[in-house]
């Protein structure tokens, strides 16, 4: 019995924290116009610690997990139908330690491997079209409505015969809609999305403990996000953030489970920082306000981003 605790504490610890680690981020400014042909490269470092909330579904005390996620991103703005637009690709590697105590015993364990690749195209539907950097100069920002489809592939380490993987073996999709207006120095932001995904066919299966393929799915996952920042300069700003995201129940083959129902909270906040013509330091801190189920973690990461304008085309 006490194997078979041990088993589901891994199953909730990694499915709680890889969710909040790769679809609940907060992300100030993500609707922000820049000049066509914009490029930029960040290096970020993203530090996770926390527990998990089980909402009383499993007798398991003391479960936590501490790990570091290095992350590599390219975007680039372009022109789509007069409109300005713009894509971001970003690969994550995780580096972690989880534990937990079941019945009196102690388990630890330790992973690292590449996270799920995430792709996210944004599009401008109101308040800045597609504009060249001498246009950009001239331009004020108003009211920005925009929309995006953000896309997590299922590209992480994974391994169907054990419960522990970076990776989730799925397809995650999430539409959204974003608003963003702007008095002076003071801007406020607002996201509203829905996640969806696809089933991992091969879910914890043909291993010791379950001969056969099993199936997980999950439902649909609300969400809302809203930052507001003040900008001293260009590219020093600094904002408050926070999102609440509800739904997310899993089933598996099909046997849903109620209690891994979710409705949670982030609250925290971002500071940007210029360095040189080219270069920039974002610092973020975020921590969990409310959690029903899920990975409550305090979350510190900082980000260098180097940037430059393709002016040749």
């Amino acid at each position: 019995m006490q194997l078979a605790w041990t088993i589901t504490l891994w199953m909730a610890v990694v499915a709680c924290f890889t969710r909040g680690l790769l679809g609940q981020d907060l992300t100030p400014r993500a609707y922000v116009i820049t000049p066509l042909h914009s490029n930029a490269v960040t290096v970020a470092w993203a530090f996770y610690d926390g527990n998990i909330n089980f909402n009383g579904a499993l007798p398991v005390s003391d479960a936590t997990g501490r790990y570091n996620v290095p992350i590599l991103s390219y975007y680039h703005s372009f022109d789509f139908f007069g409109r300005s637009a713009n894509v971001v690709a970003s690969l994550p590697y995780g580096v972690g330690n989880f534990d937990g105590t079941v019945a009196g015993a102690g388990t630890h364990l330790y992973r690292s491997g590449l996270v799920d690749s995430v792709y996210r195209l944004s599009v401008n539907l109101k308040g800045g079209s597609a504009m060249s950097p001498r246009e950009y100069v001239k331009w004020k920002q108003k009211v920005l409505l925009g929309v995006s489809v953000k896309v997590i592939a299922p590209t992480g380490q994974y391994d169907s015969t054990k419960l522990i993987n970076w990776g989730t073996n799925r397809w995650s999709f999430k539409p959204e809609f974003g608003y963003s207006q702007r008095w002076k120095d003071l801007q406020l932001d607002g996201y509203g999305g829905v996640w969806f995904f696809t089933t991992n066919s091969d879910f914890w299966s043909r291993n010791s403990y379950y001969a056969g393929t099993r199936s997980q799915s999950q439902n649909p996952i609300g969400s809302f996000e809203g930052h507001l920042s003040y900008e001293a300069k260009p590219r020093l700003w600094a904002s408050l953030d926070g999102n609440y995201w509800f739904g997310g129940k899993t089933s598996i083959n099909g046997i849903p489970n109620p209690v891994t129902q979710q409705a949670n909270s982030r609250i925290g906040g971002t500071v940007s920082l210029p360095i040189t013509k080219h270069q920039s330091l974002k610092c973020s801190y975020s921590n969990g306000t409310y959690i029903r189920y899920g990975g409550n973690y305090q979350n510190v990461t900082v980000a260098w981003q180097y940037s430059w304008i393709d002016k040749g085309k």
